[in-house]
């Protein structure tokens, strides 16, 4: 470890001076914290001045009132594990706190549903405060206080349990999206708040503050104390706008990271903002000399009236803010290598998500008696990393990431060796996962649902040996391919390489000899993201992998292999126009039967169509089929820029065109819509309606149609934003590479909430679902989602799964991405 922190610093020093101008970031603060953390090999330090939850203790507030009618313990409850008192040992307010103490070892083996019983906690411990049917209409934000207490916890959270009783519904108001987690640092006083505007809360029953009983890490204590005080009501100006389109008055929808030079350059507000501002915007450099200023264009589009501020022909690198009126943002930045700081944030939420190695400040070495096992043969199913704000796994999701890290290192080794050299550092550090879970038979260790820390020893009452084991040819034609890649990028370990070169061999041929006998593969794991899988999608990887076996060996067969499947996937293919008045087409149904259109509701890999595409024309240029690809390629990219009409004035790409009857289609309607309700027919007809007709049959959808918690568009519209980059690289077509920048942009801040999407990236980022980890800089959440079934965005402060939860997915596809530019 030391040997490589040495290394990697070295090398970040040498880098500076071999290439003159090259920096390892944009950012000085940033870079020096990367030296401080050697390189990430400790997380890097959270920037809390710039996020969510700083910028609400700034709001003014109008009103506020205690929540509790007294001190003590009148009117709260306790459940769970372990105990509650009143207390006097820790307090805010000088008037005492709620002290919720319990032991953090059962003595019991953690037990879940008789599906999945290794997916489960030790219980939880709870307090409630009644409020007995209040009203609380004229407040919009609960505040709080909590001390934790726990020794030896590297990590402590809580969750806010809002419950109104059940009154009839009232226009205007939700039902909380579930409990709201609040990321917390132990051993000190926490300043808390909720807001509320969107709650129905014309009843309120209670509010409970609950926390999992997880296990033990090496370091934790055997009990954990938290401590309540100070809770109050409070109004506030200006809550937080939390569904819709519409800009909140006053705020200005914009890229907090800042824009590529010659490229689109647009930032939009509400229309009121507009009138007050007298119809000019001016961009102003740090010292408040005007640099550019313009007219505000007033657009009505599909999603209402806006007020475009448009910059794009400034093009002088450096640091700027927008005014428009009084309202002003932050600094962000215009120039090139505009995203290499995030990368570094990125990479650090990654590290920081590692499994079976130390992570400082988060955890030790975990998950070393967690077992596969197959053939009488057992694996330990530590490393890679955890998937998400649980500690779960999936081998096939590492690999995955491990491409996207891959890309990204073959992007930067020329342009930052700094941090190419620690990109693929944790590329290796998932090949090596992806490597030792094969059973050398076709077999390989899959997935784990997990919840708990586990003590690291065995034959004790945690071990677990439950790891899904699977010969799945899907699994093993995307393995093939990444193995293959990484053969041909890890050139510092020639060893290695010629060992990858024969595993991904070995592993397309037990595909192969899968797929022979057994056609496609039925997908039995509905927990694993391969679940949703498609035959168009499914034909297309094989010919991606064999076409990175062929690019590797050379071998015809490949070529051979990756020509004859691809022609499943063009059969796949809409060529022929809709009977809109855009003549849509291009896109891909799910299987040549063409009842249903390749949608994602969660995880996606529809980048992997024009992948295969793409490696296709660039392998066998000179192959009969070569115009057919090309064709593909060409009529995929115009149904990309022919779906932006229907986001704009924002560039998120759309979810795509929807078929009015596809849940007749059983077989693919419910591997696609895991765990669906009985009126699931009657939900999808309502959801699609919600969109834009474009003929009889079809509609035009901007979010996908879910009807569970798998809901949230990151690794969606990244995918999709993938895919544009991909063909306006291979068509040299600057209208799809600008597209595909704007899906960037809207994950930093350009989207109706004005916030972030990436946690200390920009400005204006908020606490994510990260209940195993803690808040770590860089992380990413499964993204923006929608209410009940309406068809526009809703992204509340309630930080709930699976939307605000973090994942290495949303992770890999932004590293993606970015590679393409």
């Amino acid at each position: 470890m030391r040997k490589t922190l040495l290394f990697l610093y070295l090398l970040s020093l040498g880098s500076i001076a071999a290439y003159g101008q090259t920096r390892l970031t944009q950012d000085p603060k940033l870079e020096r914290q990367l030296h401080e953390s050697g390189l990430i090999h400790q997380p890097l330090p959270l920037d809390i001045e710039n996020s969510f939850e700083t910028n609400g203790w700034k709001k003014e507030v109008l009103q506020s009132a205690p929540l509790t009618r007294s001190a003590g313990t009148e009117g709260w409850s306790h459940s769970g594990a372990g105990s509650m008192s009143f207390s006097t040992e820790k307090t805010v307010s000088g008037k005492g706190s709620i002290k919720l103490q319990f032991p953090t070892f059962t003595g019991k083996r953690a037990t879940g549903s008789p599906s999945d019983p290794d997916y489960a906690t030790y219980g939880n411990s709870s307090v409630t405060y009644h409020l007995d049917g209040a009203n609380l209409e004229k407040y919009n934000r609960i505040v709080f206080s909590i001390y934790p207490d726990c020794d030896g916890a590297r990590i402590v959270n809580m969750n806010l349990t809002f419950r109104n009783a059940d009154t009839p519904a009232k226009k205007g108001y939700n039902q909380p999206s579930g409990s709201h987690l609040i990321n917390l640092i132990n051993k000190e006083w926490n300043q808390c708040f909720l807001e509320i505007d969107e709650y129905q809360r014309d009843k309120v029953m209670s509010i409970t503050f609950s926390t999992a009983l997880k296990g033990k890490d090496r370091t934790t204590g055997d009990s954990a104390i938290y401590y309540l005080d100070n809770l109050q009501l409070q109004t506030v100006k200006a809550p937080e706008k939390v569904s819709g389109w519409i800009p909140a008055d006053g705020k200005i929808s914009y890229s907090t990271t800042g824009y590529a030079v010659n490229h689109p350059k647009t930032a939009l507000i509400n229309t009121n903002l507009t009138i007050d501002a007298g119809k000019r915007f001016q961009l102003l450099t740090p010292t408040g000399e005007i640099a550019y200023e313009g007219d505000i264009r007033k657009e009505k589009t599909t999603l209402g009236e806006f007020g475009l501020i448009d910059f794009t022909s400034f093009n002088n690198p450096g640091e700027y803010q927008l005014k428009v009126g009084t309202s002003l943002t932050p600094t962000f930045r215009i120039g090139e290598r505009l995203w290499e700081d995030s990368q570094w944030k990125v990479l650090n939420f990654i590290f920081c998500q590692r499994c079976g190695h130390p992570v400082p400040g988060k955890h030790s070495t975990c998950h070393v008696d967690l077992m596969s096992r197959h053939d009488g043969r057992s694996i330990s199913y530590s490393g890679g990393w955890h998937d998400a704000g649980d500690l779960s796994q999936q081998t096939l999701q590492t690999g995955d990431v491990t491409f996207a890290l891959l890309e990204a290192y073959n992007k930067q080794r020329n342009i930052n060796p700094a941090l190419a050299a620690r990109l693929r550092e944790e590329a290796e550090w998932g090949v090596e996962f992806i490597l030792k879970n094969r059973y050398g038979d076709g077999y390989r260790a899959s997935s784990m649902g997990l919840l708990i820390w586990q003590d690291g020893v065995f034959n004790t009452l945690d071990d677990i040996s439950s790891v899904r084991v699977q010969n799945m040819a899907f699994d093993n034609f995307l393995y093939a391919g990444y193995e293959a890649y990484a053969s041909m990028t890890l050139d510092n370990d020639p060893m290695l390489q010629e060992y990858l070169l024969r595993v991904a061999e070995e592993d397309f041929a037990f595909a192969m000899e899968k797929f022979k006998k057994d056609s496609f593969d039925q997908f039995v794991q509905p927990y694993e993201h391969s679940y949703n899988t498609s035959k168009s999608q499914y034909m297309a990887t094989i010919s991606w992998s064999a076409s990175q076996l062929y690019k590797l060996t050379g071998k015809p067969s490949y070529a051979d292999i990756a020509a004859e499947y691809i022609r499943y996937t063009l059969d796949c293919q809409r060529t022929e126009p809709l009977k809109d008045k855009d003549g849509t087409r291009g896109f891909f149904y799910r299987d040549k039967s063409r009842k249903s259109i390749v949608h994602y509701i969660h995880q996606s890999r529809e980048q992997v169509y024009m992948q295969a595409m793409v490696m296709l024309c660039e392998t066998q240029k000179e192959h009969p089929d070569y115009p057919k690809w090309v064709n593909s390629i060409q009529l995929y990219g115009e149904y990309l820029k022919g779906m932006m009409k229907y986001t704009h004035p924002y560039g998120m790409i759309p979810s795509g065109v929807y078929h009015a009857e596809e849940y007749k289609d059983t077989t693919n309607f419910y591997a696609l819509h895991l765990f669906p309700p009985a009126n699931a027919k009657e939900l999808y007809t309502e959801q699609i309606k919600r969109g834009v007709q474009l003929d009889k049959e079809h509609y035009m959808k901007r979010f996908p149609v879910w009807f569970n918690i798998f809901n949230g568009n990151t690794a969606i519209h990244l995918s999709n934003g993938k895919s544009a980059a991909i063909c306006g690289n291979f068509l040299k077509d600057k209208e799809l590479l600008n597209i595909g920048l704007e899906q960037l942009y809207w994950t930093v801040g350009k989207n109706p909430f004005g916030q972030s999407l990436i946690y200390g990236e920009g400005h204006n980022y908020p606490q994510l679902n990260t209940f195993s980890s803690g808040e770590m800089t860089g992380e990413m959440p499964v993204g923006i989602r929608t209410l009940g079934n309406d068809d526009v965005p809703y992204w509340p402060q309630t930080n709930n799964a699976c939307y605000k939860e973090v994942w290495i997915t949303s992770a890999g596809k932004w590293l993606s991405l970015i590679a393409e530019y």
